[in-house]
C-alpha cells in the first residue's frame, strides 16, 4: 500500500487513495483522511460525509482527538478529494455501491483498532446504517448527525411526484431532475459568505450539484428500509437540530436544519436499532457540528454524554 500523503487540510492530516472497480464512466477511486490521537490508542472513528460534501469539518476531528480516538474520514466516490474530471459528481444509482470503498476503509482501519466508532452526517447518515446491517458488522458506537432517513417534501411531492420520480430513475436514470437551490445553506456556513467556516466551493458549490432520477430513486429505496426496520448492532446517538427551518429566513439559516425535516427524522430513527438515543439541540444547523456557539458547544456535550455512557 502506498504511503500516505499530507492531505489538502495540511498536518496533521494525511491521506491515501483507495482504488475501487471501474465504472461505465472510468477509473473509480474513494479517499480516506487520518489524523492521529497525541497517543498510542487501538480506537478509531470512520466518519461518512453528506451529499455536496467532503470532510473538512475539522472540529470535530478536534473532538474525537481529543477524546483519544484516531479520526478517520472517507471521501466517498465522485465526491471532494474522489471526484475525478470524467465522472458525474456525487451520482450513484444504488447505495450499496458505496459498500466496496467502506469495506475498504474498515479493514485499513481496522488493521490497527479494535474499538470502532462510526459517524455520518446527512446521506451517509442513511448510507451508514444499512452498510452495518448489510454487513452484520458490530460496533462500539454509532454517531447520526442528522440523518437522511426520510424524505424532506411536501405531501404533494411525496406522494405524487417522488413515485414518478422513482419510476423514471429505473428507466433512465441519468435524467436530470429540475430544483430551486437557493444557497442559503452555503451561506449559514462559508466564511466568506456570511457563516464562519472555510471550505473549498469547488468541492462543495454554494448551489449543490444536479440531482438524477436513478440518484433518487436509490435514496428512495434506501430509506424504505429504513422504513421496514434494521439492526444496527452498537448503541447509536442521532443528533439533530431542534426544528426545521426555512432557507429563506435568515434567522432560521443561523438557528435550524434548513435542509432536512427533523420532525420525520426523529420518528424514522426508532427503526435504526434496539439502542438509540436521539438529542436535539436547539439552535443548530443541519450539520450539527458546523452549527454556531452555544449550540455547537451543546452537540459536543451529548456527544460526550454518549461516549461516556455507553461507549467507551
Amino acid at each position: 500500500m502506498p504511503e500516505p500523503e499530507t492531505d489538502l487540510l495540511g498536518a496533521p492530516y494525511t491521506r491515501e487513495t483507495l482504488q475501487l472497480r471501474p465504472d461505465a464512466e472510468g477509473e473509480v477511486v474513494a479517499t480516506l483522511v487520518h489524523r492521529r490521537a497525541e497517543a498510542p490508542t487501538r480506537k478509531a472513528v470512520l466518519h461518512v460525509h453528506g451529499f455536496c460534501d467532503y470532510f473538512f469539518q475539522t472540529v470535530a476531528a478536534d473532538f474525537w482527538v481529543r477524546n483519544g480516538y484516531d479520526f478517520y474520514a472517507v471521501d466517498l466516490r465522485k465526491y471532494g478529494r474522489s471526484l475525478r474530471a470524467h465522472q458525474t459528481p456525487n451520482y450513484v444509482g444504488d447505495l450499496r455501491t458505496y459498500y466496496e470503498e467502506l469495506d475498504l476503509a474498515l479493514e485499513r482501519v481496522g488493521q490497527d483498532h479494535d474499538h470502532l466508532v462510526f459517524s455520518a452526517h446527512s446521506t451517509g447518515g442513511l448510507t451508514l446504517p444499512l452498510w452495518l446491517h448489510d454487513r452484520g458488522h458490530s460496533a462500539a458506537g454509532v454517531f447520526l448527525n442528522a440523518p437522511w432517513i426520510d424524505m424532506h417534501a411536501d405531501a404533494f411531492t411525496r406522494l405524487l411526484a417522488m413515485p414518478a420520480i422513482h419510476r423514471l430513475g429505473r428507466v433512465k436514470p441519468m435524467r436530470e431532475i429540475p430544483r430551486s437551490v437557493s444557497g442559503g445553506y452555503a451561506r449559514s456556513l462559508h466564511r466568506d459568505l456570511g457563516g464562519e467556516w472555510d471550505y473549498d466551493l469547488a468541492l462543495k458549490p454554494e448551489r449543490s450539484w444536479p440531482v438524477y432520477a436513478g440518484w433518487i430513486r436509490a435514496i428512495r429505496l434506501g430509506q424504505a428500509r429504513i422504513e421496514r426496520g434494521l439492526e444496527v448492532d452498537a448503541p447509536v446517538l442521532m443528533i439533530s437540530s431542534a426544528r426545521t427551518g426555512s432557507p429563506d429566513d435568515d434567522h432560521d439559516l443561523r438557528s435550524s436544519d434548513v435542509v432536512l425535516d427533523v420532525d420525520r427524522m426523529r420518528r424514522s430513527a426508532a427503526r435504526l436499532s434496539r439502542h438509540l438515543t436521539i438529542a436535539q439541540v436547539e439552535g443548530a444547523l443541519h450539520d450539527v457540528t458546523l452549527s454556531p456557539e452555544p449550540a455547537r458547544a451543546r452537540v459536543f456535550e451529548e456527544l460526550q454524554r454518549f461516549l461516556s455512557a455507553y461507549v467507551d
